[in-house]
């Protein structure tokens, strides 16, 4: 069985690492770069490093970020943020990134998913979906749906079908965040998890509502997840990745510790 991972994730704005709730009400989390290299020798297994405001303003994500990232950490990192073709994606790669993370792209564009799988493969491409759970009104049934430009704009798109093309168009992982969990740290959203875990055979990274310990222990156990991610505990010194992964381990969570 393959080491379950720990992926803190850096949401960067104006330079800053910010963290908000429910995707908004953002505060300071630091320097991106000075965090991620104390992860890295913390432990984290990887890195998340999304520019949360570049496909809402309609720019490229930030290169020199990902140099300097990429000459101070030594595990693999993902970026995301306005990535819309394929000269995007070579920038990023040669600038040092090891994965990028599509979004608001590739749900305008799904070819663009094919398109990074052929020309670098499918173990670059993270296929990330922002997916609130929205109560049924009338004849319409409660279903997730996805996100655009950072949980700005609704889509009709559900959860389950989206995440199931992505996967039959190449993507070799899906990053699902629950936007009703973001930043309210009382657990990932388990159930949904274990559901999306069960219809695909590529690996799924939780993401939202991490607060305490157990809250990574349900998500690899309830939710079948393969990676999970956070940000808030992380970054302001709630929960230690030396820790947590030790805490896991007695719980009988495989994880890697250093």
């Amino acid at each position: 069985m393959l080491a379950k991972r720990i992926i803190p994730c850096l949401d960067v704005k104006d330079g800053a690492t910010v963290k908000g709730i429910n995707f908004v009400n953002f505060r300071d989390a630091g320097d991106p770069v000075e965090l991620g290299k104390l992860y890295s020798e913390q432990g984290a297994d990887e890195l998340v490093y999304l520019d949360i405001t570049a496909s809402h303003e309609g720019r490229k994500t930030f290169l020199d970020l990902v140099r300097r990232v990429a000459a101070n950490i030594s595990i693999p990192f993902t970026v995301g943020g306005g990535i819309n073709e394929l000269k995007d994606v070579d920038a990023l790669l040669n600038a040092g990134a090891d994965k990028v993370s599509i979004n608001s792209a590739a749900i305008r564009r799904p070819e663009l998913i094919e398109e990074i799988a052929k020309n670098f493969g499918s173990q670059v491409c993270v296929v990330a979906i922002d997916a609130n759970f929205m109560s049924s009104e009338a004849d319409t049934p409660a279903q997730w749906l996805c996100y655009l430009n950072g949980g700005r704009i609704p889509t009709a798109k559900n959860l389950f079908s989206w995440a199931k093309e992505a996967e039959n168009r190449g993507a070799g992982e899906i990053l699902f965040t629950s936007m009703k969990h973001d930043g309210v740290k009382t657990g990932y959203a388990n159930e949904t998890l274990r559901t999306l875990s069960l219809s695909l055979g590529i690996p799924i990274i939780a993401s939202g509502g991490a607060g305490a310990k157990e809250h990574f222990r349900d998500v690899f156990i309830e939710g079948k997840a393969d990676a999970a991610l956070a940000a808030s505990v992380f970054h302001f010194g709630e929960i230690g990745i030396k820790e947590l992964k030790q805490y896991l381990k007695e719980e009988g969570v495989i994880v890697r510790v250093i």
